[in-house]
C-alpha cells in the first residue's frame, strides 16, 4: 500500500559506480515501491530529465550526469531485516570486488525455494554499501570461489572478461569411476529445458550452445577419481553435464548424478556434490592481473579413500 509521498521534484547526480546502467534501472534503484508502470509513464511524459532533456527508457547513464526526478508516491520503507550470518571466509577486498571462499549448502541468491542467499545477507550486513552485484554463480552444492563487484564498472569490466574468455576457471570434480585418461578434452554442445514439473535441466544436445571443459587426472582413488575442470565456456551446469555426458558423473551430484551410488555414499557420510571452484584468475578492473585458489576441502580427500 502507498501511503509515503515524494512531494518535490529531486535532482541527482550520477555516482561513478552507477554509470553505463540504463535509466530505468537507475530509477527503479532508487524509487523503491514505486511500480514499474509508474517509472516508465514518468520516462514517457519527460518527468524525468537527463541533463534537462527529455530521454526514453534505454538511455544510459554517464558519471556526472544530472537526473531530474519528478514528486512519485512510494511505499513507506521498512526497517531493513538483518539476515543471518553465514561463515564465509573473505579472501580478498578492495573498493572494486569481494572473493569469498563460499561453503558447499549455501546458496548464492535467493530464489528457487531459498529464501535468501550470500549477496541478500552482503547486503543485510553492508547497509551503507552502494553497489553489490555477484560477477558470476556457483550451484548451491558447489563450494569455492565467489566473486562480488563492488561497483558497476568493475561488474561490467568482469562481465567482459568473461563474455571475450579472459578468465580463467579451475575447477575440482569427484567422479564416480576410475578415470583412465590425463587429459580429455571434452567438447559437447549444451541445451537447456524444464521438466515437467518444471525444474531447469541442461543436456548434451546438437542444437545447444557450444561449450568445452577439459579435464585433467590429479588422482584416482578405487572407486572415486579426482579431476581438474578447465572451463573454456560457461554455460549452466557444464561440469555436471559434460562429466555425466562421458560416463563420470560427479559424486553427490542429484540431478544428473547416480544415485543409487549417492545413496550409498550418503550413508557412508559423503552428503554433498563433490565439486568445488578452485582457482580463478582474471585482470583487476584496475588493471593488475590477480589469481585466487581455494585448497581443496578435507571430504574430497575422504572421499577418495572410500573403500
Amino acid at each position: 500500500m502507498i501511503d509515503a509521498c515524494k512531494n518535490s521534484v529531486t535532482w541527482e547526480t550520477v555516482a561513478e559506480e552507477d554509470a553505463g546502467q540504463r535509466i530505468d534501472n537507475y530509477l527503479f534503484a532508487r524509487l523503491k515501491g514505486v511500480p514499474k508502470s509508474h517509472v516508465y509513464r514518468i520516462l514517457r511524459s519527460g518527468e524525468v530529465r537527463l541533463n534537462s532533456k527529455r530521454v526514453d527508457a534505454t538511455a544510459r547513464v554517464a558519471p556526472g550526469d544530472v537526473i531530474r526526478i519528478p514528486p512519485v508516491r512510494v511505499a513507506k520503507q521498512d526497517e531493513p531485516r538483518r539476515l543471518p550470518d553465514f561463515d564465509i571466509p573473505i579472501l580478498h577486498e578492495d573498493d572494486h570486488l569481494l572473493v569469498l571462499d563460499k561453503p558447499a549448502g549455501i546458496a548464492v541468491h535467493g530464489g528457487s525455494g531459498v529464501s535468501f542467499g550470500v549477496i541478500e545477507q552482503l547486503r543485510s550486513s553492508r547497509p551503507q554499501a552502494k553497489f553489490l552485484e555477484l560477477v558470476h554463480r556457483l550451484d548451491r552444492e558447489t563450494s569455492g570461489l565467489l566473486v562480488i563487484a563492488k561497483k558497476r564498472s568493475a561488474l561490467v569490466e568482469l562481465h567482459r572478461q568473461i563474455r571475450e574468455g579472459q578468465i580463467g576457471k579451475h575447477y575440482f570434480a569427484a567422479v564416480s569411476g576410475v578415470w583412465k585418461n590425463r587429459r580429455q578434452d571434452v567438447k559437447a554442445p549444451l541445451r537447456k529445458y524444464l521438466t515437467e514439473s518444471g525444474e531447469r535441466r541442461v543436456s548434451v544436445h546438437e542444437e545447444g550452445q557450444p561449450s568445452r571443459t577439459i579435464f585433467t587426472l590429479v588422482e584416482a582413488g578405487k572407486r572415486a577419481s579426482l579431476l581438474d575442470a578447465e572451463l573454456k565456456t560457461g554455460r549452466t551446469h557444464q561440469i555436471r553435464v559434460h562429466l555425466a555426458h562421458v560416463g563420470f558423473p560427479i559424486l553427490g551430484d542429484e540431478k544428473y548424478g547416480d544415485y543409487a551410488l549417492n545413496r550409498e555414499i550418503a550413508k557412508a557420510g559423503f552428503r554433498r556434490m563433490y565439486l568445488h571452484a578452485a582457482k580463478l584468475n582474471f585482470i583487476h578492473p584496475a588493471g593488475s592481473p590477480m589469481t585466487f585458489e581455494s585448497p581443496l576441502p578435507a571430504e574430497f580427500r575422504k572421499l577418495l579413500e572410500w573403500q
